[in-house]
């Protein structure tokens, strides 16, 4: 062999050695984008005192861009985190978010009868789409949600924020696992008192009351508590205790009596009224008792098994949420908590209104 045919053999055989230590996993790695850029949609107060904080926190996203339709809060955000112009968007330019790289997901953070537009303008950007709960106002408005992030083959995720909380992981467990025994009963309260008049959660036209902000916890209470499906929805009330703030057919307290497979009930409450945050899970050995189960942190609760109890700070859970997104969509898996979750729960949503307002069973 010849001085020159050795010297490209050697040169062969250095880079086969290199490429041999180097992972698959790694190269693709290299090859995919190390952080998700997030663009929050509406800067009210669980973006701006919540989100944006978290988004400091959290590993495998970054806040990377705005919606709003408010320049003094642009220019603020701007500022303060420094983002780009480019990457500030307004509600009438919105869709020329289709052609900024910088963003990979849009956050819908805005009044639940805005999220069924936004989460499809930005599918159809070719963005993928976290939506706060609730998902909408209807359960068609979820579906027509859904397809359009099917069609245009980008992730939706629900802003579930406890799918993700270790304490409510460990009582699902308990359930699934049936580590006490089949679950008989639960029940569930879920509220706050409510002292604002002129929000969003008082306006029906927006998606205002209880059912729909609160309600949602205690439903998912339920559902997560007896790890079922609800079929019926036995009876329910809804009604407006300061009916000169919650009128047009809002309800400030509404509760329902829902109806599980083999026989298994749950009683839900929720309320704009009173602070009530509690979960009880009667199983065969014994009880589950969460309380508070649904806050932003202080999650704890107990069993005959033991204490239920793994503490963190505010605003952990919303950071720990939007990194497992944020990981699904990198590593192409299903996300936690899809947009065929927060459907199921409105459709409970609109079986409850309706059995309130007939007073009579409703199948789901």
């Amino acid at each position: 062999m010849n001085t020159h045919s050795r010297r490209n053999a050697l040169k062969t055989l250095a880079l086969g050695s290199s490429l041999a230590l180097v992972n698959p996993l790694q190269l693709l790695a290299r090859s995919r984008k190390e952080k998700i850029g997030v663009a929050l949609v509406g800067l009210g107060y669980y973006s701006t005192d919540l989100l944006a904080p978290a988004l400091q926190q959290t590993e495998h996203c970054y806040l990377a861009g705005i919606v709003t339709g408010t320049p003094s809060k642009a220019e603020a955000w701007k500022e303060k985190y420094q983002i780009p112009e480019k990457n500030i968007y307004t509600y009438e330019n919105f869709d020329r978010i289709a052609d900024n790289p910088d963003i990979d997901v849009v956050y819908v953070v805005l009044p639940p009868s805005m999220h069924a537009e936004y989460t499809i303008r930005a599918a159809n950007a070719g963005k993928h789409v976290w939506c706060e709960k609730p998902m909408a106002v209807t359960s068609k408005e979820c579906q027509r949600m859904i397809d359009a992030c099917k069609k245009n083959k980008v992730q939706l995720t629900i802003g579930y924020r406890l799918h993700h909380e270790p304490n409510t992981q460990e009582y699902r467990s308990i359930v699934q696992q049936n580590k006490l025994g089949s679950v008989n009963y639960v029940d569930c309260a879920a509220g706050y008192r409510e002292n604002r008049t002129d929000h969003w959660k008082q306006k029906k036209e927006m998606g205002g009351g209880v059912i729909y902000d609160m309600g949602v916890y205690s439903i998912q209470g339920a559902r997560l508590g007896t790890h079922m499906e609800p079929i019926a929805v036995v009876s329910a009330s809804a009604i407006s205790t300061r009916p000169d703030i919650y009128k047009d057919g809002l309800a400030d307290v509404v509760t329902a009596k829902l109806e599980f497979p083999g026989g298994v009930f749950a009683d839900i409450k929720t309320s704009f009224a009173e602070s009530v945050n509690y979960l009880t899970i009667e199983c065969a050995e014994g009880n589950i008792e969460m309380q508070p189960y649904s806050a932003y942190a202080g999650v704890k609760g107990k069993s005959p098994l033991g204490e239920i109890n793994h503490p963190y700070q505010v605003p952990w859970q919303q950071a720990k949420q939007m990194d497992d997104d944020a990981l699904a969509i990198l590593e192409n898996k299903a996300p936690l908590v899809p947009g065929e979750e927060g459907l199921r729960d409105i459709a409970i949503v609109e079986a409850i209104l309706k059995s309130a307002e007939k007073g009579k069973r409703v199948k789901i």
